[in-house]
């Protein structure tokens, strides 16, 4: 079939299937591969319904037809490719609908750098960009259920979003929200296919209440699978069925327009930064530092350190000469500090407030009580720090998330010979069990001669681990299974989550029936099957992932 000419008939934004075109989109910054047939640029919602409504309708003559959504590629778990049609949002699909200081209404396509720009015109926040703030867009963070360097105060994207507009499986617009059991009885009683959807949900939810409650992971944040748990509370009444499509990777539905929170920006904040010899203490230091309350608790370790310091002239393109220059210059406090020994770990530790008074007394007060605790050679005391630095203003803090935001991009862009292979890069472990858990990491890294660099949420205990390889190397390529299997294998025994925040997408899709069981992966795949009975949305991610899927579509080359 000639899906452009059909395509074209009535879409009004433009299909490409250009050769380089059909080869960039094979590809988000995960491992893997998949050639779309065609990728369209839709003009609106208008465009996103005749696509689902014309899939639908050649799907049993044409079975590999499907839809994957899309918007600015950054997604590390494959969610944002496809075989068949691409549909990215992130050319006409950008407006922002409406902003005041307490919501905002915005289409998935416009990028959260321009978001948030209008967002701080009202004094106000979205507080769960990721990392790639600078590169991510709105609808990738809901379609993901993002988090990030503030995930430790607020929480992420699905405390945020309180209403979306979905295109669901039969090509329709609906308007999902927090329903009351009176509304819900309503939407039930409705004879057609919205209130069959909310009837078949609510029952799966409710006759296996307690086990589907009990599954739901014991971490701070979590992105596997459908978050089942959250949509029907009993205690509450309230029925939501947002939290079903946040973080769902375009498996269930297309976002066309969402609705979130605002929280008020603190205009001030600053950072203490603890540099660790070695890690042994890290099970009593995290709970002294989060009972101050940081507003965010980070870190990375000496590798993404030493990779800063060896591509620093890359940064001058990065952030163009005026902060290149301000960096190199709060940079010489750091040299000092080196000389008196690597760092294992650094540690970050962000307070905000509404002065800079404020976020000068908090950092103090921390650097007081961990300074009193400091082992040192003539006493015994709890903690073993060789180094602070009060970094009180965002100006001077910028260094230290330069190096902590920028380290992915320098590792992509930077080492030659080798490259990023995100596949053991987004865990969670209860920040109690980190002092045991993180060693035994290590030997298992070292186990398979991994370059990896290891940076996170310390709060959270949500660590990104990005392995450089040559993955174009049959040796290479083949410690990819087996050192997923022993890292994920470790996180779950200290009853971690194999994702927090990236998602599942092909590289952990199949490793929820580790996470949750077969009969708790089984109400997943109903709801699968509920939402998307033809499965023409965005296939082969999350419970529709196989190990023999994902492993023979791992790229040939970088």
């Amino acid at each position: 079939m000639d899906l452009k000419a059909k395509l074209a008939a009535q879409f009004k934004g433009e299909l490409d299937t250009d050769k380089v075109t059909l080869e960039t989109y094979s590809h988000d910054a995960s491992l893997f591969e998949l050639k779309p047939q065609i990728v369209g640029y839709p003009k609106d919602a208008g465009d996103l319904k005749y696509v689902v409504k014309f899939v639908n309708q050649h799907k049993k003559e044409h079975p590999g037809l499907s839809i994957t959504p899309r918007s600015r590629g950054t997604d590390m778990s494959g969610g944002a490719i496809g075989d068949s049609i691409v549909l990215d949002v992130s050319k006409h699909m950008t407006k922002l609908l409406e902003v005041s200081s307490k919501q905002a209404t915005v289409q998935p396509g416009m990028m959260y750098k321009d978001f948030e720009v209008e967002t701080l015109k009202k004094g106000s926040l979205l507080p769960s960009y990721p990392a790639s703030r600078d590169m991510a867009s709105v609808g990738g963070m809901m379609s993901n259920n993002s988090g990030g360097e503030k995930s430790l105060e607020y929480g992420k994207t699905d405390n945020f979003v309180t209403e979306l507009k979905m295109i669901l499986s039969d090509g329709n617009e609906y308007i999902v929200k927090p329903l009351a059991k009176a509304e819900l009885d309503k939407k039930m009683a409705q004879k057609d296919f919205e209130g069959k959807l909310y009837k078949q949900t609510y029952e799966l939810l409710e006759s296996h209440y307690d086990e589907i409650q009990a599954a739901k992971p014991n971490v701070s944040k979590d992105s596997t699978g459908y978050h089942l748990w959250n949509v029907w509370n009993r205690d509450t009444g309230i029925f939501d069925l947002t939290k079903l499509f946040v973080g769902a990777q375009g498996t269930l539905g297309l976002i066309s327009e969402g609705t979130v929170k605002l929280v008020p920006h603190r205009e001030h904040s600053g950072l203490l930064v603890l540099f660790l010899r070695d890690i042994d203490d890290l099970g009593e230091l995290i709970p002294a530092v989060l009972k101050h309350k940081p507003a965010t608790f980070e870190s990375f370790d000496d590798k993404t350190l030493w990779l800063s310091i060896k591509f620093m002239p890359s940064f001058l393109k990065l952030l163009g000469p005026a902060r290149f220059i301000r960096l190199l210059i709060n940079l010489i406090p750091d040299g000092l500090q080196l000389l008196r020994g690597i760092p294992k770990l650094i540690l970050m530790v962000e307070f905000d407030g509404h002065t800079e008074d404020e976020v000068r007394q908090k950092i103090r007060a921390l650097h007081k009580e961990l300074s009193d605790s400091k082992q040192v050679k003539t006493r015994h005391a709890r903690y073993e720090i060789n180094g602070f630095e009060e970094t009180p203003t965002e100006g001077k803090s910028e260094k230290f998330w330069i190096m902590r935001r920028y380290s992915f991009q320098l590792l992509r862009s930077k080492v030659k010979d080798k490259h990023t292979a995100p596949f053991i890069d987004d865990f969670v472990v209860p920040p109690a069990h980190l002092a045991d858990f993180l060693p035994k990491l290590r030997r298992i890294i070292k186990k398979y001669k991994l370059f990896a660099t290891l940076a996170g949420h310390m709060g959270d205990g949500n660590f990104h681990v990005i392995p450089l390889m040559k993955i174009e190397d049959p040796k290479e390529r083949a410690k990819l299974e087996p050192c997923m299997k022993e890292v994920n294998n470790l996180v779950l025994k200290y009853g971690g989550s194999v994702s927090g925040e990236h998602n599942d997408g092909m590289v952990r899709g199949p490793w929820l029936r580790e996470m949750y069981g077969e009969k708790v992966l089984g109400y997943m795949k109903d709801i699968k099957a509920i939402y998307d009975p033809q499965n023409i949305f965005n296939p082969h991610k999350k419970t529709d992932a196989t190990w023999e899927f994902s492993f023979s579509h791992i790229r040939d080359k970088f």
